[in-house]
C-alpha cells in the first residue's frame, strides 16, 4: 500500500499542476520513497500546501481545473484531499468550508474523500453531516458512500472524530437514507457504519437495524447481518433476537484440542459436538473464541466465526476446525498457554488449553 503514492505519483501531481498554472517546487522537490503511505500523504500535503495559491478561493480554483484532466485520479487525489481541507480550515470562512464540501464530493468521484473530511466533522460536525445527508441522495454512488464511510465513529486508517463517539446517534439519518441503497458497495458502508455504531452503543445498533427490518427490501437481511456481525460474537440478546437466532437449550462437548503442543506456523485443531437438548429446532450462530497470550501473560479474547444453522431437536452438530498461528502482520504471538471456548448463541460452553510453542524447541 505504501507504493501506491511513490514518485511517479508524484512527478505526475507535479505535471498536472503545472498544466494549469502551478508552480510545483516544493512537491517535485518532496522525497516519499521507504516511508509509510500516511506519512506520504503528509509530505505531499504539506509540498502542495508550499505550492498552491495561499487563499482558499484560488486554491480551490486551481484543484477544479486540474480536475478537468481524466489522469488527475487515483491516490494523488488524497493529499490534494487534505490541502484543500487545510486552506478552508485556515481561512476560517463557513462559505469556502461548504465550498470544500463540495471540492471533496468532487475528487471523491475519483477516490474517496473519506479521509480528508475526518478534520472538517471535528470543526464543524453539524454543518458537516448536514451537506452529507444531502449526499444520500447524490446521483453518484462514490459520493452517496462518502456520506456513509466518512462520517463511521472508527473508521479504518483515518483521524478519530471524539464527538461522533460521544454521539452516535448523530449519524443515524445518513444509514436510514442509504440501507436500500442500489448499491453494494454504499449498502456495504453502511454496514460497516452501523457495526462501528455498536462498539459505542449497542443497543442503538440494534434499533437501527430492527427500523431496517420493519421496512425491508430485498437486500436488508444481509445488509442487517453484516451490520449485527460484531453484536452477534458478543451474543448481545437483541441482535441474536433481529437476526433469528433462537434456543438455548444444548449439550456441548469439548471443545477438545487434538494437539496441545502448538509450534508458532503451524495450526491448533479442535472438536466440538453441539446437542440441541430442546423440543423446538434451534437456529444457531456457533463461534468460538480464542484466548490469545499478550506481551505481558494475560490472555485476551477474540471471537471467530465457524458457522450458523439449524439444529434439530435431538440432533448433533460435529464441529472440527482450526486457527492457524502463521505469521502475519496484522497480529503477534507469544509464547505459552493459550485458550478455547466455544460460544452458541452467545453463550460460551466448554473449555480446553494449548501452547504456542517455538518450533526450534520442539525439534
Amino acid at each position: 500500500m505504501d507504493e501506491m503514492i511513490d514518485g511517479a505519483v508524484v512527478g505526475q501531481l507535479a505535471r498536472l499542476l503545472r498544466q494549469v498554472g502551478v508552480e510545483p517546487t516544493a512537491l517535485e522537490a518532496c522525497r516519499v520513497a521507504d516511508q509509510k503511505l500516511r506519512r506520504r500523504v503528509d509530505v505531499v500535503r504539506d509540498a502542495l500546501l508550499v505550492d498552491l495559491p495561499p487563499g482558499y478561493d484560488e486554491a480551490a480554483a486551481m484543484v477544479r481545473a486540474a480536475f478537468e484532466d481524466e489522469t488527475f485520479t487515483g491516490w494523488m487525489l488524497w493529499p490534494v484531499s487534505e490541502a484543500v481541507v487545510d486552506r478552508t480550515l485556515a481561512s476560517g470562512s463557513a462559505r469556502s468550508f461548504d465550498d470544500a464540501l463540495n471540492v471533496l464530493a468532487l475528487l471523491t468521484t475519483r477516490l474517496s474523500g473519506e479521509f480528508a473530511i475526518r478534520r472538517m466533522l471535528d470543526a464543524r460536525l453539524e454543518r458537516t453531516l448536514e451537506v452529507a445527508a444531502a449526499w444520500t441522495r447524490n446521483p453518484d454512488l462514490h459520493v452517496r458512500r462518502l456520506a456513509s464511510e466518512g462520517t463511521r465513529s472508527h473508521l479504518p486508517w483515518a483521524r478519530g472524530v471524539p464527538e461522533l463517539v460521544r454521539r452516535p446517534g448523530v449519524t443515524r439519518a445518513v444509514v436510514d437514507a442509504l440501507y436500500t441503497d442500489e448499491s453494494e458497495y454504499v449498502r456495504r458502508s453502511v454496514a460497516n457504519h452501523v457495526n462501528d455504531l455498536a462498539r459505542d452503543d449497542p443497543d442503538l445498533a440494534a434499533d437501527i437495524v430492527a427500523g431496517w427490518l420493519d421496512h425491508p427490501d430485498e437486500n436488508t437481511p444481509r445488509v442487517a447481518r453484516h451490520a449485527m456481525r460484531t453484536l452477534i460474537k458478543k451474543g448481545h440478546p437483541r441482535a441474536l433476537e433481529l437476526m433469528g437466532f433462537e434456543g438455548s437449550d444444548f449439550q456441548v462437548d469439548g471443545p477438545s484440542v487434538i494437539e496441545h503442543d502448538v509450534p508458532v506456523g503451524a495450526e491448533v485443531r479442535f472438536t466440538a459436538r453441539i446437542t440441541n437438548t430442546g423440543t423446538v429446532a434451534a437456529r444457531t450462530a456457533i463461534d468460538y473464541i480464542m484466548y490469545f497470550r499478550k506481551a505481558r501473560g494475560v490472555l485476551r479474547p477474540k471471537v471467530f466465526k465457524i458457522m450458523s444453522r439449524s439444529i434439530a431437536p435431538a440432533e448433533t452438530v460435529l464441529v472440527d476446525t482450526s486457527y492457524s498461528f502463521r505469521a502475519r502482520t496484522t497480529r503477534a504471538f507469544h509464547l505459552g498457554e493459550h485458550a478455547i471456548e466455544l460460544q452458541v448463541n452467545g453463550r460460551p460452553y466448554g473449555r480446553d488449553t494449548f501452547r504456542l510453542m517455538d518450533p526450534e524447541e520442539m525439534s
